[in-house]
């Protein structure tokens, strides 16, 4: 394996390690998840640049005999500034670097992820608050997408049958299955633990708009709204499926 290295990254989570150092984690294009450490004073130029979000060319040597990384250069694309200025928009950020290295950087499909990561942070950056709540929708649902986990929206799980586009679809958590009405109802060995034996409604307002999304470009979700009822189901949803294969939903998902 070559010293050093370089990398298309973005910048996911940073953390202070020891008095002036941090320990930093980036999706790369290249590699997925790599961490590597910033050497520095708070006067390090690469302190600046190492920051959440920002994004561009990452160069990072690598100690074969000690097994760690360290960063050279970065130089910045995209500071996305804008995530900083409005508290919505972070918190919508946060979902998703949390999403991204809960995930190992999109089990292999690092090409997509960085660039629909990308693709959302440029849109959280000049978001209002609606705008967030809808992208860190979109961006759920195309990770699940990514992790070859989504649901089909148009089709029932149990019997295969196509379900009209007027009538409502529900998500068992336990089997990943979206059923249709009289499959939900009837089907036992779809029928989920006690605990959490209520299924998902997901109305035909949200599967329109989620079936919408699914081709659309981030940068275009301004113009694809949708009722607070349906995105409430959409964005339930979204969260129900990743948690399940997480086996556990993060916390940073409650700010969406």
């Amino acid at each position: 394996m070559p010293r050093n290295i370089t990398y298309t990254a973005l910048t996911l989570r940073v953390k202070a390690s020891g008095e002036s150092n941090r320990e930093t984690w980036f999706l790369t294009a290249e590699e997925g998840i790599v961490k590597a450490t910033v050497f520095g004073g708070p006067k390090s130029r690469l302190r600046s640049r190492v920051a959440p979000f920002h994004e561009g060319t990452l160069w990072v040597y690598h100690d074969p005999v000690r097994d760690s990384r360290k960063v050279s250069d970065f130089d910045v694309r995209s500071y996305r500034q804008g995530i900083r200025e409005l508290y919505e928009r972070v918190i919508t950020a946060d979902a998703v670097a949390q999403t991204i290295l809960e995930s190992s950087g999109g089990g292999g499909n690092w090409h997509t992820a960085a660039r629909l990561a990308a693709g959302v942070l440029d849109g959280i950056a000049g978001a209002d608050a609606a705008l967030c709540t809808r992208l860190g929708v979109y961006f759920l649902w195309h990770w699940a997408d990514i992790l070859g986990i989504r649901p089909d929206l148009a089709a029932c799980a149990a019997c295969g049958n196509q379900t009209p586009r007027n009538e409502p679809l529900h998500f068992h958590a336990a089997n990943q299955a979206l059923l249709c009405g009289d499959c939900s109802q009837g089907e036992d060995e779809y029928s989920p633990p006690p605990s959490r034996r209520q299924p998902i409604k997901v109305s035909p307002g949200a599967r329109l708009w989620l079936g919408g999304i699914e081709n659309l470009p981030p940068e275009s979700l301004a113009r694809f709204t949708l009722d607070n009822t349906s995105l409430e189901q959409a964005k339930t949803l979204s969260k129900a499926v990743l948690t399940q294969a997480f086996e556990k939903r993060l916390p940073t998902w409650d700010g969406i």
